[in-house]
């Protein structure tokens, strides 16, 4: 197992456990334990995680954003197969709205030569979509996020007020059902409330580790959506929390 694999997998059973030791670790990849403390050591300076005598737990803040780069390489498997159910959920010929992040652009993968209408709420997520002429991409106006090509600002809700469309793919950082669904950015927090309000129904893609978690702003409760995206690692007592509330639950 190469050093990615292993620090994708950390951070998956961090987000699930809470707190890690490197013994375990060292016994879980078969590896040395100075292995498993330079892994540890990278993902920390990422600030994707705190050290702990012997360890590591989560990163504190849930303002911080890992970058992109990582996010794409964390869960992907995972993102891949919610994408694929995603794609399943579109009907041709229906109006979509679908932001960014790792898994946005997984779906916007998914759905490529569809024929539907895209507005994308993102850059990377418009030029995927616009390699096949079948899919009308629409690219609201706005400020371009530097690193993340998320397009915000005002601007953006403007444009998304005039229209109606059909279903709103919506990604998000972090799920809990006290809090509901939160973002890392303010803005794209508040760009994503705005595509809530003009979609007649909201699907939220989010692989399994994102449950349970808080980041820093808040876009929606969970009953403010129709159903939620995930993977089948999503934990029994989350998904018994989620029916109970009446939610609908597709698992990939």
């Amino acid at each position: 197992m190469n050093a990615e694999t292993r620090q994708q997998d950390i951070l998956a059973q961090l987000a699930r456990r809470g707190e890690l030791t490197i013994t375990e670790l060292s016994v879980r990849f078969e590896v040395s334990e100075m292995t498993v403390r330079r892994d540890l050591n990278q993902l920390a300076a990422a600030g994707l995680l705190v050290r702990t005598h012997g360890g590591a737990a989560p990163a504190a803040s849930g303002s911080f954003e890992p970058p992109f780069s990582l996010r794409t390489r964390t869960n992907s498997e995972a993102k891949r197969k919610i994408a694929a159910l995603a794609s399943r959920q579109v009907i041709d010929g229906q109006t979509i709205i679908l932001d960014g992040g790792s898994t946005g652009v997984a779906i916007a993968e998914e759905l490529v030569g569809r024929n539907i209408t895209v507005c994308a709420l993102n850059l990377r997520i418009a030029e995927i979509l616009s390699t096949d002429q079948a899919t009308k991409v629409m690219v609201p106006g706005g400020i371009i996020r530097t690193g993340e090509s998320s397009i915000i600002g005002p601007e953006v809700d403007a444009a998304l007020a005039r229209y109606r469309f059909d279903v709103y793919l919506m990604t998000a950082s972090a799920v809990s059902t006290s809090t509901g669904f939160t973002e890392w950015n303010v803005d794209d927090a508040a760009v994503k409330r705005a595509a809530l309000n003009a979609a007649r129904r909201t699907l939220v893609a989010c692989d399994a580790s994102k449950f349970g978690r808080e980041a820093f702003a808040r876009i929606c409760g969970v009953d403010d959506v129709d159903a939620i995206l995930t993977d089948d690692a999503l934990g029994v007592d989350h998904r018994r929390e989620l029916s109970l509330g009446g939610l609908e639950l597709l698992i990939a």
